[in-house]
Protein backbone atom coordinates (compact mmCIF):
# COMPACT_ATOMS: atom_id res chain seq x y z
CA UNK A 1 0.00 0.00 0.00
CA UNK A 2 1.30 3.78 -0.68
CA UNK A 3 1.90 5.43 2.42
CA UNK A 4 0.44 8.18 3.05
CA UNK A 5 2.97 10.72 1.55
CA UNK A 6 2.83 8.23 -1.56
CA UNK A 7 -0.78 8.47 -1.85
CA UNK A 8 -0.39 12.53 -1.58
CA UNK A 9 1.51 12.72 -4.26
CA UNK A 10 0.01 9.64 -6.76
CA UNK A 11 -3.18 12.42 -5.80
CA UNK A 12 -1.01 15.34 -6.66
CA UNK A 13 -0.01 13.52 -10.27
CA UNK A 14 -4.05 12.69 -10.92
CA UNK A 15 -4.90 16.32 -10.10
CA UNK A 16 -2.35 17.70 -12.37
CA UNK A 17 -3.20 15.62 -15.40
CA UNK A 18 -6.90 15.49 -14.46
CA UNK A 19 -8.24 18.36 -12.89
CA UNK A 20 -11.03 18.28 -10.59
CA UNK A 21 -10.54 14.73 -10.35
CA UNK A 22 -9.30 13.89 -7.14
CA UNK A 23 -11.84 15.72 -4.36
CA UNK A 24 -9.94 13.65 -1.70
CA UNK A 25 -7.72 11.01 0.25
CA UNK A 26 -7.78 8.90 3.15
CA UNK A 27 -5.23 6.77 4.45
CA UNK A 28 -6.45 4.41 7.30
CA UNK A 29 -5.29 1.37 8.87
CA UNK A 30 -2.94 0.69 6.15
CA UNK A 31 -6.07 1.50 3.19
CA UNK A 32 -4.76 4.48 1.05
CA UNK A 33 -8.30 5.25 -0.56
CA UNK A 34 -8.53 8.53 -3.36
CA UNK A 35 -12.03 9.92 -3.40
CA UNK A 36 -12.66 11.27 -7.06
CA UNK A 37 -15.28 12.97 -9.05
CA UNK A 38 -17.98 10.48 -10.71
CA UNK A 39 -17.12 12.11 -14.30
CA UNK A 40 -13.27 11.18 -13.85
CA UNK A 41 -13.66 7.26 -13.18
CA UNK A 42 -12.02 5.95 -16.37
CA UNK A 43 -9.31 8.47 -16.73
CA UNK A 44 -8.35 8.15 -13.02
CA UNK A 45 -8.31 4.33 -13.41
CA UNK A 46 -6.48 4.81 -16.64
CA UNK A 47 -4.09 7.05 -15.58
CA UNK A 48 -3.73 4.98 -12.41
CA UNK A 49 -2.66 1.68 -14.83
CA UNK A 50 -0.77 3.59 -17.03
CA UNK A 51 1.52 5.83 -15.04
CA UNK A 52 1.26 4.20 -11.47
CA UNK A 53 1.19 0.86 -12.01
CA UNK A 54 -2.05 -0.54 -11.15
CA UNK A 55 -2.91 -3.19 -13.78
CA UNK A 56 -5.14 -5.32 -12.38
CA UNK A 57 -8.63 -4.53 -11.10
CA UNK A 58 -9.61 -6.69 -8.19
CA UNK A 59 -13.26 -5.49 -7.01
CA UNK A 60 -16.04 -3.23 -7.55
CA UNK A 61 -18.62 -2.37 -4.67
CA UNK A 62 -21.63 -1.05 -4.36
CA UNK A 63 -22.54 0.93 -1.01
CA UNK A 64 -25.62 2.80 0.50
CA UNK A 65 -24.53 5.50 2.96
CA UNK A 66 -27.86 6.05 4.16
CA UNK A 67 -29.09 8.89 5.29
CA UNK A 68 -26.39 11.04 3.68
CA UNK A 69 -26.23 12.42 0.64
CA UNK A 70 -24.96 11.84 -2.11
CA UNK A 71 -26.03 8.13 -0.91
CA UNK A 72 -24.60 5.64 -3.33
CA UNK A 73 -21.06 5.26 -3.31
CA UNK A 74 -19.06 2.56 -5.96
CA UNK A 75 -15.52 1.31 -4.83
CA UNK A 76 -12.68 0.04 -7.15
CA UNK A 77 -10.04 -1.85 -5.82
CA UNK A 78 -6.89 -1.62 -7.85
CA UNK A 79 -3.82 -3.65 -7.46
CA UNK A 80 -0.40 -3.53 -8.58
CA UNK A 81 1.23 -6.86 -8.58
CA UNK A 82 4.64 -6.38 -8.75
CA UNK A 83 4.97 -4.37 -5.59
CA UNK A 84 1.62 -6.30 -4.18
CA UNK A 85 0.14 -2.69 -3.29
CA UNK A 86 -3.25 -2.01 -3.34
CA UNK A 87 -5.49 1.35 -3.29
CA UNK A 88 -9.18 1.96 -3.63
CA UNK A 89 -10.25 4.55 -5.72
CA UNK A 90 -14.30 5.62 -4.70
CA UNK A 91 -16.96 7.93 -5.50
CA UNK A 92 -20.23 8.97 -4.30
CA UNK A 93 -23.52 9.60 -6.77
CA UNK A 94 -26.88 11.22 -5.88
CA UNK A 95 -29.64 8.87 -5.57
CA UNK A 96 -32.00 11.38 -7.73
CA UNK A 97 -29.25 10.04 -10.79
CA UNK A 98 -27.39 6.94 -9.59
CA UNK A 99 -25.31 7.10 -12.86
CA UNK A 100 -21.55 6.69 -13.53
CA UNK A 101 -20.05 5.32 -17.29
CA UNK A 102 -18.81 1.82 -16.83
CA UNK A 103 -15.43 0.90 -16.87
CA UNK A 104 -16.12 -2.48 -18.83
CA UNK A 105 -14.77 -1.29 -21.99
CA UNK A 106 -11.66 -0.90 -20.14
CA UNK A 107 -11.42 -3.23 -17.58
CA UNK A 108 -13.40 -6.29 -18.46
CA UNK A 109 -13.08 -8.18 -15.07
CA UNK A 110 -15.93 -5.37 -13.90
CA UNK A 111 -18.62 -6.14 -16.03
CA UNK A 112 -20.39 -8.38 -14.00
CA UNK A 113 -19.24 -6.96 -10.83
CA UNK A 114 -20.80 -3.42 -12.11
CA UNK A 115 -23.87 -5.75 -12.78
CA UNK A 116 -24.02 -6.83 -9.42
CA UNK A 117 -23.86 -3.44 -8.13
CA UNK A 118 -26.86 -2.12 -10.88
CA UNK A 119 -28.98 -5.20 -9.22
CA UNK A 120 -27.99 -4.15 -5.76
CA UNK A 121 -27.76 -0.54 -5.21
CA UNK A 122 -29.26 0.80 -8.77
CA UNK A 123 -26.15 2.58 -9.82
CA UNK A 124 -26.83 2.38 -13.67
CA UNK A 125 -23.38 2.39 -15.52
CA UNK A 126 -23.21 4.71 -18.84
CA UNK A 127 -22.27 2.59 -21.79
CA UNK A 128 -22.10 -1.24 -20.40
CA UNK A 129 -22.37 -3.99 -22.59
CA UNK A 130 -25.17 -5.67 -20.73
CA UNK A 131 -26.65 -4.13 -17.98
CA UNK A 132 -29.44 -5.77 -17.00
CA UNK A 133 -30.14 -7.80 -13.94
CA UNK A 134 -27.36 -11.00 -12.10
CA UNK A 135 -28.62 -11.78 -8.96
CA UNK A 136 -32.71 -10.88 -8.75
CA UNK A 137 -35.29 -12.00 -11.46
CA UNK A 138 -35.27 -9.32 -13.94
CA UNK A 139 -39.10 -8.54 -12.88
CA UNK A 140 -37.82 -8.23 -9.34
CA UNK A 141 -38.76 -4.30 -8.11
CA UNK A 142 -36.13 -2.35 -5.88
CA UNK A 143 -32.52 -2.83 -4.49
CA UNK A 144 -32.10 -4.94 -2.05
CA UNK A 145 -28.61 -4.10 -0.40
CA UNK A 146 -30.13 -0.29 0.07
CA UNK A 147 -30.53 0.91 3.42
CA UNK A 148 -34.15 1.19 3.03
CA UNK A 149 -34.95 -1.42 1.81
CA UNK A 150 -38.13 -3.21 3.74
CA UNK A 151 -36.89 -5.83 5.56
CA UNK A 152 -38.30 -9.24 6.10
CA UNK A 153 -38.28 -10.96 2.69
CA UNK A 154 -40.94 -13.02 1.21
CA UNK A 155 -42.58 -16.27 2.62
CA UNK A 156 -40.94 -19.67 1.86
CA UNK A 157 -43.51 -22.59 1.10
CA UNK A 158 -42.62 -26.00 1.80
CA UNK A 159 -44.76 -28.44 0.68
CA UNK A 160 -43.12 -31.76 1.73
CA UNK A 161 -45.08 -32.42 4.26
CA UNK A 162 -48.41 -30.67 3.49
CA UNK A 163 -51.16 -33.62 2.58
CA UNK A 164 -53.09 -30.52 0.72
CA UNK A 165 -49.95 -30.21 -2.15
CA UNK A 166 -50.25 -31.75 -5.42
CA UNK A 167 -48.35 -35.17 -5.66
CA UNK A 168 -48.18 -35.71 -1.69
CA UNK A 169 -48.09 -39.20 -0.89
CA UNK A 170 -47.37 -40.49 2.07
Amino acid sequence: MPDQVGLELIAAALGEAIPGSVLDTEYFRGQASLQVAPSAVRPVLAALRESHGYRALMSVHGVDYYPHEPRLGVHYQLLDMFRVDRIAVKLRVTLDAPSIESVTPDWPTANHQEREVYDMFGVEFEGHPDLRRILMPEDYEGHPQRRDFPLGGEPVLFTHNDATSPGWTR
